[in-house]
């Protein structure tokens, strides 16, 4: 939201009241008290604007500032679930400055001018804007609510039209350097580097393509070692050098403004502090890494048409993990009633059987939280009390989505109980995880049982929604277990994996801005993301469904899902019948996932235990190469694997290799890094490069993802210059073996740690190798491999 016009004026009717100067300072308990005033002389008043502020820290190297102009008003609710540590900070008061330091990082805070200062280890990380000695937190009056609301441009749903109903904002100016990347602010299908960009956080139902997002997160963090976490659930709005071209501006509407810099030695240690304060991912189960069906979104399946999917898939030997069965399983317009439609699927129970018992397939159920009119919850929920109301008592309902539908109200405990108890049938029968839709569409002209405001509800609605079914598949499965397919999400939804990216159209643009904005959320305190392979809208072509094919498994989660069948036999090129080439593509790929599966689900520990996602922007790996800044159509999996999807039908892969050597995984071509490259790839490759320094685990299951990891496992040894090293857990997250290798002027040892069974090491690219102990070797066509009998291998390069 935009509140000046130029450098010297504000807009009409605006008008913004800085902190020229510190006026009181006080020491209360952990925190910093203080108050200013918006003009910088000496001279005593007594009346105008004043902001006051809190400053702490709730974790180490977290610093927060709570500002606000006018007090007086209740607190809103609700409030994003924080991680709040008895921490004691190092704070200083003198006659000039009052800091704070937290861990490693530090804010100085000069009084007359009143200026805001950040450190990390002394090095200046941010500053708060300050331009003719007002510093920028200010609170902000309007007199001109329709200009605000026009900017604001929010989908309101069920609403007056009033954005804010206030005619008072806050807002904060950080400093934006030269040089400066901002990345972040959830899954933003805009580009990749939030520069030059407006943003609101307001989740909406808005495709893959547009400004809007399924999945709002009000933190950012930059290309200089420090993030800035907006605690609002509400609308909050970012001018990203967008009215400003030095200054990062955010906005809420209302009184107060509540905020924190997060600081660390690099990006990984910002969104590991960020994740500490709003909750780290929890471990989804070995077998959500598999591949996905469904049954498509239309209405032409019934279980006859399952099992054919289901059957030929087995018949082509394509590996299968998860079944969606999708919205119509239910009868129309009765979602979401939790009940089968039995006329077409009469022996349901039977079905979940099979897949269960003798398919080793997880069944997973569509669902969302709104109850159509004609579902049969509908009226049990309106006489208890458990949607979500008018301001009259009235049920809230529109036909947008299902005709009449109301919306379960989660912030009535008995409402978010009885949701839960109308699930546990399907979970009983069979049913191991939830596909949880939509979420976005709340409405705010409404009230909640706890009386939360609906602006601020808005987008924490999805939190509570995708909380109360974790819960509940936790109950059932156990802890690093349970598994959800969502869309919507907040701060803190990263506690209730997995997501996907919404509903892209079937074409390459669709294809490349799922990577953008999974990049995106991925930089924004997201460890696990997915995306429907071939896309949800359209008709793909063989061409994009291979192509996609590669892209989708080698994402964290894997799914063929769209209004269409997604099975592979559907996609034919030109004098083929029945998908010969896309049956074989998709079953490449997806055997080669089963296969890195010890590599893949290892990151997948590493981000449950750190918050550092497994899909990573090449920024967040390679944070001292200019060239990785802008990065969005290639990514790192791990710290160990790049790859980058080919978005074009001609088959020309383009990009980019940091320094060093690197090596492909499955040509064992080897490559010096620190250049562009573009080269042409058939549909069974694409560039898919280990780097130096890397040990690749790869197990002996071509077929499922969950098994015995270190039973038949090959370790990987790429340009081993100086060192290298991998841990390798079991399907439960707990540690199974560690390796570490060294390379002493050509002396290889590696010093195995835990336990195996007939374990192998390829030394890929070495072909000759002397004095082997604890080891046999033999030749393959990608290097030496050694036969291990000993816990510690060493061997010359010969």
């Amino acid at each position: 939201m935009k509140f000046t016009k130029g450098f010297w004026m504000n807009r009409k009717g605006v008008r913004i009241n800085s902190t020229a100067q510190v006026r009181e300072t006080r020491i209360i308990g952990n925190k910093i008290y203080l108050y200013t005033v918006n003009y910088g002389h000496d001279a005593k008043t007594t009346g105008g604007p004043i902001i006051e502020m809190f400053i702490s820290s709730p974790q180490p190297n977290i610093i927060r500032t709570e500002a606000w102009h006018f007090k007086g008003s209740n607190q809103k609710i609700p409030q994003f679930d924080l991680n709040i540590a008895d921490f004691t900070p190092e704070i200083e008061n003198t006659e000039t400055y009052v800091s704070i330091k937290s861990g490693d990082t530090k804010l100085v805070i000069t009084k007359s001018p009143c200026t805001f200062t950040y450190y990390y280890k002394d090095k200046k990380i941010a500053g708060i804007a300050n331009q003719n000695n007002a510093a920028s937190i200010s609170s902000i009056s309007v007199q001109d609510e329709d200009m605000m609301d026009k900017q604001l441009d929010l989908e309101l749903i069920g609403s007056s039209g009033k954005a804010s109903k206030s005619s008072s904002f806050m807002r904060v100016q950080m400093a934006l350097g030269l040089g400066e990347k901002i990345y972040g602010l959830g899954e933003r299908f805009t580009p990749f580097v939030k520069n030059g960009q407006s943003v609101t956080t307001w989740n909406e139902d808005g495709g893959t393509n547009t400004d809007v997002s399924y999945k709002c997160i009000p933190f950012y963090v930059t290309n200089r070692g420090y993030g800035v976490f907006v605690n609002d659930s509400g609308p909050v709005s970012y001018e990203v050098g967008s009215e400003q071209a030095s200054r990062v501006q955010f906005s809420v509407p209302g009184e107060k403004i509540d905020f924190m810099v997060i600081g660390g030695e690099n990006m990984k240690d910002v969104i590991g502090g960020y994740t500490t304060l709003t909750g780290k991912p929890a471990l989804p189960p070995a077998w959500s890494f598999g591949l996905w069906l469904t049954t498509s979104a239309s209405s032409d399946y019934n279980e006859e048409k399952v099992m054919e999917l289901i059957d030929g898939m087995a018949d082509r030997e394509l590996p299968l993990h998860v079944f969606l069965y999708d919205a119509f399983s239910m009868k129309e317009n009765t979602w979401v009633s939790f009940e089968w439609d039995r006329d077409i699927f009469p022996n349901i129970e039977e079905q979940l059987r099979v897949l269960n018992e003798e398919r080793n397939i997880k069944p997973c159920f569509w669902l969302n939280s709104y109850i159509a009119q004609r579902s049969p919850l509908f009226d049990e929920a309106k006489e208890l009390g458990y949607m979500i109301k008018k301001p009259n008592g009235d049920v809230w309902q529109w036909d947008e989505w299902q005709s009449g539908m109301g919306i379960v109200d989660f912030t009535n405990p008995d409402a978010y109980k009885w949701f839960q108890d109308k699930l546990r049938p399907l979970l009983d029968q069979g049913i191991v995880c939830f596909k949880t839709d939509f979420g976005e569409r709340i409405p705010t002209d409404i009230v909640y049982h706890d009386g939360s405001d609906p602006l601020r509800m808005h987008n924490y609605y999805t939190y509570l929604y995708n909380k109360c079914l974790f819960e509940l598949l936790e109950e059932y499965e156990g802890k690093n277990k349970a598994c959800l397919f969502g869309r919507s999400c907040t701060v803190g939804s990263q506690k209730f994996p997995v997501h996907w990216g919404g509903d892209p159209e079937a074409n390459y643009q669709d294809m490349a801005l799922s990577l953008r904005a999974g990049l995106s959320l991925c930089l924004s305190g997201f460890s696990f993301w997915s995306h429907d392979i071939a896309g949800f809208g359209g008709t793909a072509t063989a061409d994009l469904y291979k192509r996609w094919a590669a892209f989708g498994l080698l994402s964290t989660h894997s799914r063929l899902h769209g209004i269409a069948h997604k099975v592979p036999w559907l996609f034919s090129k030109e004098g083929e019948e029945n998908g010969e080439e896309s049956v074989a593509v998709l079953k490449a790929f997806t055997e080669l996932k089963c296969t890195l599966m010890p590599y893949i689900y290892s990151k997948a520990v590493v981000s449950h235990k750190t918050g550092i996602p497994s899909m990573r922007a090449m920024v967040l790996e390679f944070p001292n190469d200019i060239f990785c800044e802008d990065l969005e159509t290639q990514y790192m999996l791990g710290e160990s694997l790049l790859v980058a999807p080919i978005f074009n039908e001609d088959g020309i892969a383009k990009y980019y290799l940091p320094k060093g050597e690197w090596t492909h995984l499955l040509s064992n071509d080897v490559r010096q890094g620190g250049e562009w490259i573009e080269e042409s790839y058939d549909y069974f490759s694409l560039p898919l490069f280990a780097r130096e320094n890397s040990i690749i685990p790869v197990g002996n299951n071509r077929k499922d993802p969950e098994y015995d990891y270190t039973d038949g496992l090959t370790l990987n040894i790429f340009s081993l210059k100086d060192r290298a090293d991998t841990v390798i857990y079991n399907i439960d997250g707990e540690f199974a073996l560690k390796a570490d290798a060294v390379n002493d002027n050509g002396k290889i040892t590696v010093t195995l740690d835990g336990t195996y069974n007939d374990l192998k090491i390829c030394m890929r690219n070495i072909y000759r190798i002397e004095n082997i102990i604890g080891a046999t070797a033999e030749k393959c066509e990608k290097g030496v491999i050694l036969n291990v009998n000993n816990n510690q291998v060493s061997f010359d390069i010969g």
